[in-house]
């Protein structure tokens, strides 16, 4: 079933009214008709709708009722050091399907690219769009938040405000100790997620992560590029978030 995202105001307890491009992909692309189903997210829940009434400006669905949600028990930010080339829009993707909540673009020491004002602007837009097209795919209760660049002192102001903060470092080592930290993360705990750039961490910048909470893990032996850390550590955690929640709804 596919799932569209609307504003509140297009929803109500009856109908759901679907504008823009969507009316495109669904009319053109999609070519569905009259009757076919549908989920309309309105960014607080998703509804399970039949199409109704269509035409070039605006589809018209009946709500038949709350469909179940599927977002992870936790809040889980992403903060990503940034990449060179199109690396970020494949983490954004892949992230988004496995469920961060947002994602922050951080320039550190060892970050190749410096975005200015301008192009910034135009990036953030690019990269919303593809959170966006993710969540779709997803079937995503909501669509991720991607912020603006933030430096290295903002990042760790904003994370260690979370209720968990993960440093994965190539030079840690024990994966006992990764799984003990990940274990110990109960559904409804936010968490931040710390991942370098090409180059890697600074060592004064693990050490200024860690005086503000951070909790450093490994990840294995092997050293994984800067766009499979990320995404890796939300695999690990929607096992461990999701394993648990089923727990709790079975005691």
């Amino acid at each position: 079933m596919y799932q569209f995202f609307v504003k509140p105001e297009q929803i109500n307890g009856t109908q759901a009214v679907i504008t823009g491009s969507d009316v495109n992909h669904i009319v053109h692309v999609l070519r569905m008709k009259p009757g076919e189903e549908i989920a309309v997210n309105d960014g607080l829940h998703t509804w399970q709708c039949r199409i109704a009434e269509m035409d070039s400006e605006q589809v018209v669905a009946v709500v038949d009722g709350q469909a179940e949600g599927n977002e992870l028990p936790s809040k889980i930010y992403l903060f990503q050091g940034l990449p060179k080339a199109d690396k970020l829009e494949n983490i954004i993707q892949k992230s988004v399907e496995l469920g961060v909540y947002e994602i922050v673009p951080v320039a550190m020491k060892r970050c190749v690219v410096r975005l200015d004002e301008k192009k910034q602007e135009g990036k953030i837009k690019r990269w919303q769009a593809i959170a966006e097209s993710a969540a779709k795919q997803a079937k995503r209760g909501l669509i991720p938040q991607i912020h603006s660049v933030m430096n290295y002192r903002e990042a760790l102001e904003y994370a260690s405000s979370v209720d968990v903060f993960l440093l994965p470092y190539e030079h840690a080592q024990g994966m006992a100790q990764t799984r003990k930290v990940l274990s110990s993360i109960r559904p409804g705990a936010s968490v931040a997620i710390l991942i370098g750039p090409e180059g890697g961490f600074e060592e004064e910048e693990v050490s200024s992560a860690q005086n503000r909470g951070a909790q450093v893990i490994t990840l294995g032996r092997r050293i994984l590029r800067t766009e499979t850390a990320g995404p890796a550590v939300l695999a690990m955690l929607n096992y461990v978030l999701e394993a648990d929640q089923q727990e709790d709804l079975t005691e």
